[in-house]
């Protein structure tokens, strides 16, 4: 069964966000697809993805890179699943509907609390995967943490 958390950036960006949650999603074993909003997100994600710690580097792969079907995260603006992946991450604004949602593991929906469209949409995506049936959880930063604030 599907589950969606919602993930409201507000002390953290999302380039220091997502590799964190990107980490804990391969150490389960799961392959990564990240949506991206617009081609200057995924050209700065992919960047930060190689260089986002002195001592380690998250491999990745986009439309550009070569063996999409390997890579255990997968950058795209587009729905392709070239790697099979088990879990969605949307950020930068990109989105999916519920029953997209449903055929992954996980939905991670990853939002700037600084943007009110960006927490109108989420507010939305919210909705509508509770109305689908889908569990969902949102979380918030607080103090430097993430702390669950709602579930259905």
């Amino acid at each position: 069964m599907a589950e969606a958390l919602f993930y409201h950036l507000t002390h953290s960006s999302l380039e220091q966000s997502l590799p964190d949650l990107l980490e804990k999603t391969l150490a389960r074993g799961w392959r990564a697809l990240v949506r991206c909003g617009s081609e200057a997100g995924l050209a700065a994600l992919d960047e930060r993805l190689w260089t986002w710690r002195d001592d380690a580097f998250l491999p990745h792969g986009t439309a550009r890179s070569p063996h999409a079907a390997l890579q255990p995260v997968y950058l795209t603006l587009g729905a392709e699943n070239p790697n099979r992946a088990d879990v969605l991450m949307l950020v930068d604004g990109a989105r999916a509907g519920a029953a997209e949602i449903a055929g992954f593991t996980r939905a991670c929906l990853i939002f700037d609390g600084a943007d009110p469209a960006a927490v109108e949409a989420a507010r939305r995506d919210w909705r509508a995967v509770r109305e689908a049936g889908i569990p969902a959880k949102y979380w918030a930063q607080e103090k430097g943490r993430w702390t669950q604030k709602a579930t259905t």
